[in-house]
């Protein structure tokens, strides 16, 4: 039987999944550092330029960044300064949590499997 999400929490999940991409989170955490270029983030992130854009234009989409245009330059910065906060509160949870969020069996990074407990 499925369970259907209460549709108050549609727009949380579209933000985490937003923030859930490796490479949209480093844009964004160097993006809280100040404003950057295409060319800045490619090479800062070792990137292609395309993958980049395509990142961007997703924050964009999302209304977390935008940018604006100088000559031919485009600057990109963060729309809402709460992004900031929201990132702290996760560092906090993941240095309270220690390691558990990461050994996660559904969304951890741990390529090892779990130690067994002997009893």
């Amino acid at each position: 039987m499925a369970i259907d999400c209460a549709p108050g929490l549609a727009p949380a999940v579209a933000l985490f999944r937003s923030l859930g991409d490796p490479t949209r989170l480093a844009i964004l955490r160097r993006i809280a550092t100040g404003e950057a270029r295409v060319v800045d983030l490619t090479g800062e992130l070792r990137l292609a330029q395309s993958t980049v854009s395509k990142h961007l234009a997703c924050l964009r989409d999302c209304g977390l960044i935008d940018y604006r245009a100088e000559g031919r330059q485009s600057f990109y910065a963060l729309t809402r300064p709460e992004l900031l906060d929201l990132l702290r509160s996760a560092e906090q949870v993941l240095a309270a949590t220690g390691e558990a969020v990461a050994l996660c069996p559904t969304y951890g990074t741990s390529t090892e499997p779990p130690a067994e407990v002997s009893t």
